[in-house]
């Protein structure tokens, strides 16, 4: 879908919430958001400094088959499909729990094309140190969607289950979490991740020597060369939020505010925040001022 520039936008765009895409630029300047609402598709950061308004209907559609229900589950799905669907198994959360290889995925076909292929663990510094998986595809969107400034990846796999075994093994010794509300409030501290990431192996050497010989040699492949560099990464937060408190639409049924910034997944209006892909699936109008 092409992005609507602000200056054609409609008066109102109505349609379900889908999670922002986003764009990074080569040189690390401040990511583009682009902002889903049903077929419409617009800049986010063009609509910083704007007034916004966003109506829930009331109407919440499964992302995924559009059965309209009344509670959205796993961030967009219906019931239904959050049963039955792969990408909404517990795995999914747990990528070490994949069972694909015992034969017993929802849906192996979703599986050959999303988890059975190359997966990468990184470092992030998002509210601070910590490691994170994703597809290789997905670089840096996993990043940005986290919220990191600095991001560096450690090691390749060949498929989810392996990244998540190796994200397990580094639990102990770093967290695999970001604090959002630390995340939204500036930039943590920047990190040498590369230091971080030399400790960090040093301490995996023996966990990661049993996977290897578990799953095979070329089964966890370092990523750690000496010119290794971190992604500094930019949002447009021109003036961070001292405190944060989250949007409900379910209370705040209609809402109004001045767009002060975007992190994450995260629409900033001052020291109020609303989690666009928390709301996948719910039909909004958004009035533009």
């Amino acid at each position: 879908m092409a992005v609507i520039p602000v200056k054609t936008l409609p008066g109102d765009v109505t349609g379900a919430l889908r999670k922002m895409s986003v764009e990074l630029s080569a040189s690390g300047d401040a990511v583009e958001y682009s902002l889903h609402c049903g077929d419409a598709v617009f800049s986010a950061n063009a609509l910083i400094g704007q007034t916004l308004t966003l109506a829930y209907t009331g109407e919440i559609r499964c992302l995924h088959c559009d059965r309209k229900t009344r509670k959205s589950f796993s961030q967009g799905y219906c019931y239904p499909c959050f049963q039955s669907l792969a990408q909404c198994d517990s795995c999914i959360v747990s990528p070490e729990k994949c069972h694909y290889h015992l034969g017993t995925c929802r849906e192996p076909s979703w599986a050959e094309q999303f988890c059975m292929n190359d997966h990468v663990v990184y470092l992030a510094n998002s509210s601070s140190p910590k490691v994170g998986i994703t597809r290789a595809t997905q670089i840096p969107t996993r990043w940005i969607d986290q919220g990191a400034v600095q991001a560096l990846p450690i090691f390749t796999v060949p498929n989810r289950r392996m990244a998540g075994l190796v994200e397990v093994a580094c639990k102990p010794h770093i967290s695999d979490r970001t604090q959002w509300q630390r995340m939204l409030k500036g930039s943590p501290d920047p990190v040498d991740l590369r230091q971080i990431a030399i400790e960090l192996i040093d301490k995996l050497e023996p966990e990661l020597e049993q996977l290897r010989s578990e799953h095979g040699a070329d089964s966890i492949v370092s990523l750690l060369s000496a010119e290794a560099e971190s992604v500094d990464i930019c949002y447009p937060v021109p003036t961070p939020p001292l405190k944060v408190k989250s949007v409900n639409l379910e209370k705040t049924p209609v809402f109004t505010g001045e767009l002060t910034g975007i992190k994450g997944q995260y629409l900033i209006f001052g020291d109020q925040v609303l989690n666009v892909r928390k709301f996948g699936g719910y039909h909004v109008t958004i009035f533009v001022s």
